[in-house]
Parts: structure tokens; sequence; C-alpha cells
């Protein structure tokens, strides 16, 4: 199980920066489409924002790492998010209890508090582990991600950084904007929130944890790999085919349609 990791081993390698795409859209055609990418090592299922369960199911006949964004921890893992991906990330942390009740619900016993019993956690492993390994080795595959988005967590993020047990913590610079009042407008990113996003590096860098953070352009993503980041997202399959479209059509129509800026 845990060899079936790739970005877990990426990262404990640190063989550099672990990059991949967000899905929000529900095609399992879009989950293949990314997931085939040459250097693309996860694709992220948005379950904050989108209903894409089925995606799940598409990612599972890949070497791609699938990293669940979803509020219900165990619901998430018994459902088989595990087996594809073996990462969930959590978004809107708040405090340092929030991410070790995270530990809690994610992890067995000892380390947790999770149930066992669901059929589904273990059906998409390849190859299909026993219930009996299922259970030995699902607390050491699992990689745990917070989102470091709000203020309370900027607040809160050496106590955040030193829970055992959170892998990674991954930035969400928009809602962290938003929420210590220095928005991203019109794709600027202000002093303040850039100072905050150096801190969260370098407080997960001392804490011996990775750093990940969400770009808003390719352009974006580069500077980030080339700032130490360990995880970049580099792309959004609606962003991506919302701005090919205005390129293609402002191209066969003979116009300057002009770049898309947002999320």
């Amino acid at each position: 199980m845990a060899s079936g990791n790739f970005f877990k081993a990426a990262l404990d390698k640190g063989a550099g920066p672990s990059l991949g795409y967000w899905q929000m859209m529900p095609s399992t055609n879009i989950s293949r489409m990314l997931a085939q990418t040459p250097g693309c090592d996860w694709v992220l299922i948005d379950c904050e924002h989108g209903d894409l369960d089925g995606s799940l199911t598409e990612l599972d006949s890949t070497n791609i790492t699938d990293c669940e964004q979803i509020e219900i921890c165990a619901r998430a893992l018994d459902a088989g998010a595990h087996g594809v991906g073996d990462q969930i990330l959590v978004p809107l942390l708040q405090t340092a209890q929030e991410a070790r009740d995270i530990v809690k619900a994610a992890k067995f016993p000892p380390t947790g508090n999770r149930g066992f019993g669901s059929p589904f956690s273990m059906d998409r492993f390849k190859p299909v582990p026993t219930s009996d390994e299922y259970l030995q080795q699902a607390n050491d595959s699992l990689l745990t991600l917070v989102q470091i988005e709000t203020k309370s967590a900027l607040d809160n993020l050496k106590e955040i950084a030193a829970v055992e047990g959170i892998d990674v913590l991954f930035i969400g610079p928009f809602d962290l904007g938003n929420s210590i009042g220095y928005p991203i407008l019109n794709g600027v990113v202000k002093p303040e929130l850039k100072a905050a996003v150096n801190r969260i590096l370098e407080v997960s860098r001392k804490a011996g944890k990775k750093c990940g953070i969400y770009s808003s352009s390719a352009e974006q993503a580069k500077g980030y790999i080339e700032a130490g980041f360990d995880m970049v997202h580099v792309g959004t399959d609606f962003a991506m085919l919302q701005q090919i479209t205005r390129s293609e059509m402002g191209t066969a129509q003979g116009k300057d349609l002009g770049k898309r800026v947002g999320y």
C-alpha cells in the first residue's frame, strides 16, 4: 500500500516539487486527461466546491495520486479515497486542535479513532489488500494535508505545524487573502499576503513539514517552484478550459480577448 503512494514517495525522497492539477468539473474523461499529462504527480478532486465522486474511479486506473478535498475525513476514506491516492486535504483549518481532530478522524487506533469495517476502503488498491493488511498499513500510508487559508490558522501556525500526523501545510492564497484583509484582486497579490505565504513556508520548513500552494497561473507556479515549495498546483480544469477557449476564439476572430484573471 505505502509503495503505491507515488506522491508520498516523491515527498519523502525530496526529489523536487510535486506538481498537479485541481479538478472541479464532473467528468471522468477530464480526470484521465489531467492524470495522463506528462509531469503530473497528482490530481486534486475538489469535493469542497464540486460534485466529483465519480472521478475517483477513473484515477484508479492510473499511476497518479488523488488528493481528496473534503471536510468529512473518515467518510471519504471509507468510500475509497485512500485506495486511490492515499491523501486527504482538509480545507479552512482554524486551530491546532482541529488539526489534531483531523488526524484522529483519519487514523485507526492507537493514533486516532477511525472506525474499521468499510468494505470499500481497500477495494481500489491494486493489488487489493486483505482487511488485515489494510488495517496494519493504512495509518503509515496515508498523508494528511491541511489548508492554511484563514487568519486563525495563520495566528496558530506554529502550533498547527507541530501537530504529529499532519504531513503537509497547503496554502489557499485566495481565502487566506480574504481572511487577513488583503484579497487578491485583478490577480494582484499584495505584499502583506506575500509575507504571510513566505512565513507559512518558513514555519513548515522549521517544523519538518512539507508545504504546498495553489497558484493562479503556470507563471506563478514556476515562481513557487523556484521558491522551494514541495507541492505546487499548476492549473484548474475550469480555468484552463476557459483560457484556451478564449484564446482560440480570439485567434479565429483576429481579436485579443485578454487573459482570464482570477481563481
